[in-house]
């Protein structure tokens, strides 16, 4: 993951010498040759995701191929801390330094509890909550109107997904390490909020749509209380894009591996323009 970028751009090359020096192991060395089983796991996987998005988005300025400012940003869960350091409310060191310790705290919540997490397909959003309320376990990702992720105490969670099938709903037990987002993440809050007090934070340079609320950061404060509520809190996804359309986006890029971003917004906003650079190759437009 990341390797052609590393190899092929400058820019790209020198977001992961700084996430090496900053997290204090070869982060690269990890991403371009795993084991997978290790990156697997949320305390790699989270400045994993950071370096490599931000590497396609350095490569992508460095080749020509991106030259205008955003009107807005964005990112899902640990992509909202790409897109403050993008946005330029946090420095590349800074933006590692706290994705190290949200990932450890995130880690360790997640280890503390035996959390799981369940997609919810074709389910409007207010019949979800309802469904929620019943198992006892909480709403982490808004997706899309019809596609929600809830997540909490893996028997509840289990509880939830038995409930919507006999209501004739698509339901999924997600394969992935805690309930994040939701009430099971709480624990990490004081040690993020600590973080958040001492990293230099500064005003976005282009608005960033929070997570938690969906509206746009635009002072270095909105950031703080942001970073400090974000991990227990679920990610407005689709308020979030439909907002920068209503605001006159008409173009989304999606900065990293993966296409899932750039599928939710095709349904989200019909009709957009939508651009993937997640190697070498996109972000030179080829």
């Amino acid at each position: 993951m990341g390797a052609d970028l590393f190899e092929a751009s400058h820019a790209a090359r020198h977001v992961f010498e700084v996430a090496d020096d900053v997290l204090g192991y070869s982060l690269s060395a990890l991403c371009f040759e795993g084991p997978e089983d290790r990156l697997r796991e949320t305390a790699y996987t989270q400045p994993a995701i950071m370096a490599t998005s931000l590497a396609c988005l350095a490569a992508a300025i460095e080749s020509g191929r991106i030259t205008q400012r955003p009107s807005a940003m964005a990112g899902h869960s640990l992509g909202e801390y790409s897109a403050l350091v993008a946005a330029g409310a946090l420095s590349l060191e800074d933006g590692f330094t706290l994705i190290r310790e949200r990932a450890r705290l995130m880690q360790e919540a997640a280890n503390a509890s035996k959390g799981g997490m369940a997609a919810i397909l074709g389910m409007p959003e207010a019949d979800v909550l309802a469904l929620c309320e019943e198992a006892d376990v909480d709403v982490c990702n808004l997706n899309q109107e019809t596609q929600t992720v809830i997540g909490g105490e893996a028997d509840k969670v289990a509880k939830a997904v038995a409930l919507a099938k006999e209501k004739g709903v698509r339901a999924i037990e997600l394969n992935v390490g805690g309930a994040f987002h939701s009430r099971l993440m709480r624990p990490a809050i004081p040690g993020l909020v600590a973080a958040v007090a001492k990293a230099d934070i500064t005003d976005p340079t282009v608005a960033v749509m929070a997570n938690a609320t969906a509206r746009p950061m635009i002072q270095a404060g909105d950031v703080r209380e942001e970073l400090m509520a974000q991990v227990a809190q679920p990610v407005r996804w689709h308020a979030s894009v439909t907002l920068m359309a209503q605001g006159g986006a008409a173009t989304f890029i999606e900065f990293g591996p993966g296409k899932v971003l750039t599928g939710m917004a095709k349904r989200i906003v019909p009709g957009a323009t939508l651009v993937n650079v997640s190697t070498m190759t996109d972000a030179r437009g080829a």
